[in-house]
């Protein structure tokens, strides 16, 4: 059940150059998949829509998607469907190529949603950061602060903060997560400043009609 927030650590570049291609390899064969596009994208005109899940998501310009990257292949190299019961990489962007030379943090957005069945001992959205500041700690990263409730416009969501030394840089990563449709679904930004955090979150917008037409005005 760790593979999909594994590969989230791995995607924001924690593990440094050298893991670029492990990452694709183990994207092939953890179970990672993109939903169908009547559920989740694909992405167009920089925006990805989620009616499934009720959100849409503003890619910043120049960014590098990297999602079709986590999708899982076949044996053959055909993409295969991504039946509902398996976990799912929603959007995978950075700011730069994964493992491309920077003199700063790669900024990056990770969404994702795993089956909540497959996490026992996860009942609310705040028992997910368990799992999530475990494997943090394993990566070097340090808690900002406990879990807490936030909005972002009707939706609310629980989040939680860490950062990270690298040299002379401090990488910044927020965690909201929250749980809808039998899925726990993760939000993960990366950034170089607790300011380009809140400049990615603010991207993410939750809309109650995704999937249908605004009501007729009332006569």
């Amino acid at each position: 059940m760790m593979r999909i927030l594994l590969t989230i650590f791995l995607a924001c570049g924690l593990l440094g150059v050298e893991q670029s291609q492990s990452l694709h390899a183990q994207a092939k064969t953890g179970g990672r998949v993109r939903t169908s596009t009547t559920e989740c994208g694909p992405v167009s005109d920089g925006l990805l829509k989620c009616p499934r899940f009720g959100f849409t998501y503003k890619i910043p310009y120049g960014w590098v998607d990297r999602s079709d990257d986590m999708q899982e292949e076949g044996e053959g190299g055909e993409q295969e469907s991504a039946p509902a019961e398996k976990s799912q990489t929603l959007l995978a962007i950075f700011e730069r190529p994964p493992g491309a030379p920077g003199e700063t943090i790669n900024s990056a957005v990770v969404i994702a949603a795993e089956s909540l069945a497959d996490y026992h001992g996860v009942k609310t959205a705040a028992d997910y950061f368990g799992p999530i500041t475990e494997l943090a700690e394993e990566r070097g990263f340090k808690a900002v602060n406990d879990p807490y409730a936030v909005s972002i416009g009707a939706k609310q969501l629980v989040r939680e903060d860490f950062s990270k030394e690298r040299g002379k840089l401090t990488m910044w990563q927020s965690s909201l997560v929250m749980i809808d449709k039998g899925y726990i679904v993760s939000f993960t930004f990366v950034g170089g400043s607790e300011d380009d955090i809140e400049e990615l979150i603010g991207n993410l917008n939750f809309g109650a009609r995704l999937s249908r037409p605004p009501p007729a005005p009332a006569k």
